[in-house]
């Protein structure tokens, strides 16, 4: 998911990124974050000219952050945009070493940022997510990476549980429903559901928020709840389209109304 525009308010949405399991060790606990992208951008990354326009965009707006960033290097809230900018840009890598690269760019700088004020939240939420980027081009050592995004996550949360429409819950319940389960990595169904049900509570009219609990309900054969949420979402999405609107929304707009198509062919089949 790439992260929120920062022209709505603080920022834009985040997305998620790890690609499928890498074969073989640890790869697969790292793979939540294919919830995030692969719920996310498995929509738009089949988009041809549309994703093109979007891997611009992404890049223009790295290297412009990153002059930013490099110019004043003590500035906070440059460090954190190029931490995000990194994130974003990362989802059009060409290839691991690009993909890791990039990441590790974002992690310095938020790293950095948090040695000058470790109360920084978008500092920690910045660096899970570049986090994620890397752990997607790790077999060994995926496992490490997943647990210290946990911990960045959880300290972003305990820091500003709003940021990003309540992403660190988000994140964290995206976390927890895609990494596998103990003893081989921190996956758990119970606080999947807390942390994702949480998100929505705080940021209910968030469509990301909304899509992100549904398809855990449709994953776990919750008909009950998952049509109440169908139904939330249905309601939900007229009146998103007025607030979340312009170019910065475009690619969360793309992956959106993608996601909702899928979920109302499974809505189908629900009502059966």
């Amino acid at each position: 998911m790439m992260a929120t525009p920062i022209c709505a308010g603080k920022r834009r949405r985040s997305r998620g990124i790890l690609g499928g399991p890498r074969g073989g060790g640890i790869a697969p606990s790292a793979c939540w974050w294919l919830a995030l992208v692969g719920l996310l951008t498995a929509g738009w990354l089949s988009c041809g000219e549309q994703n093109s326009t979007f891997a611009k965009r992404a890049d223009q707006n790295y290297r412009e952050a990153r002059r930013r960033f490099q110019s004043n290097t003590n500035d906070a809230e440059a460090a954190w945009q190029f931490g995000r900018a990194c994130f974003d840009r990362a989802d059009f890598a060409r290839n691991d070493e690009e993909r890791e690269s990039i990441a590790n760019e974002g992690i310095a700088a938020c790293r950095q940022l948090l040695e000058r004020d470790p109360k920084s939240e978008p500092g920690h939420y910045y660096l899970a997510m570049n986090l994620g980027q890397l752990a997607q081009t790790k077999t060994l050592g995926a496992l490490k990476l997943v647990q210290e995004m946990e911990r960045e996550f959880k300290t972003s949360r305990d820091l500003d549980p709003k940021w990003d429409y309540a992403g660190p819950d988000r994140n964290l319940g995206l976390l927890y429903l895609e990494a596998p389960g103990w003893p081989a990595s921190l996956g758990s169904k119970s606080n999947a559901r807390r942390h994702l049900e949480r998100c929505v509570e705080l940021a209910p009219n968030y469509p990301e928020n909304r899509l992100c609990l549904l398809e855990a309900l449709l994953k776990w054969k919750d008909k009950k709840n998952a049509l109440r949420e169908i139904n939330a979402i249905r309601d939900l999405l007229p009146r998103a389209r007025k607030e979340f609107t312009g170019d910065a929304w475009e690619q969360s707009w793309a992956d959106w109304d993608k996601r909702w198509e899928t979920i109302q062919e499974k809505a189908r089949e629900l009502r059966k």
